[in-house]
């Protein structure tokens, strides 16, 4: 695992109960942590993982599977720290958006495999997560990768509890996961609304709902002029999620409750570039990346 963020967390604690794992964190006394007490897993799972930890690429030992779930920030720093290395690695990106796998492969030749997840939870301490949406992984070859190797990541990652699903082109679900994350973490951004019935609310001339499905709407346009064709409909994806009982708490707006960078360049600003590249407008998503631009900048 690069990276031990929750999500990293979530597949590190999983993994460990059918294979070997060792984890790149970003703090020296997070790999200590982890050394030491093991990884918590609650909710949904209820599992200790026993791994190896370090925050020194130098000290991983050769892997065979390398799953990157570090932020949109830190995906340059921890992609340059594997450069040179692990030459029969697989690596695997699971950024929400558009261009991890490009920022990869700028350091190095590994056979890539794309993914985004849908799973979620919440970190409690460097050493214990909560496990709380058990939703699917959903992977695909990058370039010229073999789907068949993509085949048995995607059957590890199930055989440790979690779910997965294999296309042998991901773009139409990557597109459908990038125009949903678009609209709602940005929106939650700067409402400071968790995914909620908010969301999907369409009575009242005011209701939030209206922005949302237009922000999904041009969204849709980018796709079509980009000649994909998505493999689920992105409101229908928000309105789905709403529906789950309990509010959905997006990383970007985690992300600005706590000051730190956000996602937004390789989520709603990919988006926004796709759109330029194809001629088509999208006022609304173009505003939302600026305003939370914008608020990046108020922290400084």
């Amino acid at each position: 695992m690069i990276g031990a963020g929750v999500i990293g967390s979530l597949f590190a604690g999983h993994l460990a109960q059918v294979a070997d794992v060792s984890v790149l964190t970003r703090r020296r006394d997070h790999a200590d942590a982890l050394n030491r007490d093991g990884l918590r897993v609650t909710g949904r799972s209820d599992l200790h993982a026993e791994v190896t930890a370090t925050a020194n690429a130098d000290e991983l030992e050769p892997f065979d599977l390398g799953i990157i779930a570090t932020k949109a920030h830190g995906l340059e720093e921890a992609a340059a720290s594997l450069e040179g290395r692990f030459p029969d690695a697989t690596l695997m990106t699971t950024l929400n958006g558009l261009g991890a796998e490009e920022v990869v492969r700028a350091h190095g030749e590994w056979p890539l495999v794309s993914a985004v997840t849908f799973m979620s939870g919440t970190k409690h301490s460097d050493t214990e997560v909560e496990y709380i949406l058990d939703t699917a992984t959903w992977m695909g070859p990058y370039e010229e990768m073999p789907l068949e190797r993509v085949e048995e990541a995607g059957e590890l990652i199930s055989s440790s509890g979690l779910k997965a699903e294999v296309f042998a082109d991901l773009r139409p679900a990557q597109w459908s996961k990038l125009i949903f994350n678009a609209t709602v973490n940005s929106v939650a951004a700067l409402t400071g609304l968790r995914h909620d019935p908010h969301f999907a609310a369409e009575d009242e001339e005011t209701d939030l709902g209206h922005l949302v499905h237009d922000l999904v709407d041009e969204g849709k346009a980018v796709a079509e002029a980009a000649g994909i064709e998505l493999y689920e409909d992105p409101w229908e994806m928000n309105v789905l999620a709403t529906q789950r009982g309990s509010a959905h708490y997006p990383s970007m707006l985690e992300d600005v409750e706590l000051h730190r960078p956000t996602e937004i360049d390789l989520i709603t600003g990919s988006l926004v570039r796709e759109a330029g590249r194809h001629g088509v407008p999208v006022p609304l998503h173009t505003a939302l990346y600026r305003l939370v631009k914008a608020k990046e900048e108020s922290w400084q």
